[in-house]
């Protein structure tokens, strides 16, 4: 009896140790070691708010709210470094990494650009600490007016610390991703399903898969495959980060319903129909956070069998008077164009719809637009209605915004339409004078530049 009660008060003297002995240790001490080293490492201030050694459930070090760079670009709320046991008495310790809600801010991007481009410190021989094993709990990233899902990583490291595999999930289970190993680099498989795009214009897709090829400075994704909206995206990418960053690739569009996607744009204005289209893609920038804004584009593209909702292309030819162009519709058999995506001389984004081309059994419609950087509209159309008296395309200016366009008959079409009915009666008189004001029009385009 009195041996068991001398075990059990042995043991508990034991336990306590073990719980009391982390809080003994002067870890503030190996906190200000960690921040130096990391500052070294990364070229950026790195600060640590407080850490812990723990026995329980295995013996581990718990480092808490970690901030990396000025402007504090990465936030972790806790990691916790995990030793194995068989290898704290060895000269290479092996560890596994579990890091609990990391928040990676846009600005961090020219900061892992510039660390990507560091050569290793190595001499080809394993590190003093290998780490084995990293999980990410709850990885969220923080850029501006973009919400992107909660992220899910579990990787697996090789013994020079380099990436051996990952699995990558958000949490809602909408986007997966399975990394290998190939050929000196890496295959990356992404599986998408009832994702909602968190960049942009908010679509949403029904099932998608990449796949891609990770080596050295380079990603190489030769297949894109998405089914959205009853149709089809499928294309090819390339992704480079040597000295700078670079991508290109194509796009093409199968049977894609349009009246969804493009009511996104403007809920006044939109295209129902059946689109198809291809195209190619192309940017470079100094890091990863500007790669986006500097990409340029040239898209074909050929909508079937549409409606054009809210707006009556018809009336508004047909009435040659000033008034609301809000209501109605236009059918067409095809709706075709170009699409050409660049930087105007102000360095902004802006879009500029040309060659484009409406046809049906009431009209036919030629002419071009562009979308300004502030969304605002400036462009032409010329309609010609098949069904009045004279086959004079009348000339329409398009003005307005992206969610509010204006499409009302130019000035000095009204001005001609009524000084020819004036002097030579309705009819032939405002069909001559229709066209005297668009070749007015057209020369003063000559001398605007558009």
């Amino acid at each position: 009896m009195k041996k068991t009660k001398k075990i059990f008060i042995g043991f508990a003297i034991v336990i306590s140790l073990l719980i009391i002995l982390p809080f003994l240790i002067p870890t503030q001490t190996y906190l200000h070691e960690l921040e130096r080293i990391a500052n070294d490492k990364l070229g950026v201030p790195v600060s640590v708010a407080s850490g812990h050694w723990s026995i329980f459930p295995s013996p581990r070090v718990v480092v808490n709210d970690i901030a990396v760079g000025k402007a504090q670009e990465v936030r972790v709320k806790r990691v916790e470094v995990i030793p194995t046991l068989s290898s704290l008495f060895s000269a290479t310790k092996v560890i596994d990494l579990k890091v609990s809600e990391p928040i990676i801010k846009q600005s961090a991007l020219a900061l892992l650009s510039t660390l990507s481009n560091k050569k290793p410190e190595t001499d080809g021989r394993a590190t003093a600490v290998n780490i084995r094993h990293v999980s990410i709990e709850a990885l969220q990233l923080d850029w501006p007016n973009t919400k992107y899902p909660i992220i899910n990583v579990d990787a697996n490291l090789t013994n020079m610390n380099a990436l051996q595999s990952a699995k990558l999930e958000t949490v809602d289970g909408a986007l997966k991703a399975d990394v290998t190993p190939e050929d000196g680099g890496h295959l990356i498989l992404v599986a998408l399903k009832k994702w909602t795009s968190p960049i942009g214009l908010p679509i949403f897709i029904d099932t998608g898969k990449l796949v891609m090829h990770l080596k050295a400075n380079q990603l190489e994704i030769p297949n894109i495959d998405v089914a959205l909206y009853s149709g089809k995206l499928t294309g090819n990418a390339i992704v480079s980060w040597e000295k700078s960053w670079r991508a290109s690739g194509k796009l093409n569009v199968a049977n894609l319903s349009v009246k969804e996607p493009s009511s996104l744009v403007s809920k006044s204005v939109y295209l129902s129909g059946n689109l198809f289209g291809n195209g190619s893609f192309s940017g470079n920038a100094k890091d990863a956070g500007q790669l986006a804004d500097n990409l340029t584009a040239n898209f074909k593209f050929k909508v079937n069998n549409g409606v054009l909702h809210g707006l009556d292309l018809v009336k508004v030819a047909s009435l040659l008077i000033k008034q609301s162009n809000k209501g109605g519709s236009t059918e067409f058999e095809e709706f075709s164009g170009v699409l050409d995506m660049d930087k105007g001389s102000s360095s902004a984004r802006q879009y500029h719809l040309h060659d484009l081309k409406i046809s049906s059994g009431l009209l036919a419609a030629t002419g071009e637009v562009k979308v300004k950087p502030n969304k605002a509209l400036d462009g032409a159309v010329e309609v010609e209605v098949k069904r009045s008296v004279s086959l004079v395309a009348i000339p329409l200016v398009v003005s307005g915004t992206v969610s509010n366009p204006i499409i009302l008959p130019s000035k000095t079409a009204l001005a001609g339409a009524l000084a020819g009915t004036a002097i030579l009666g309705p009819g032939v008189g405002t069909s001559l004078g229709v066209k005297a004001g668009g070749a007015v029009d057209k020369i003063k385009g000559l001398f605007d530049g558009k």
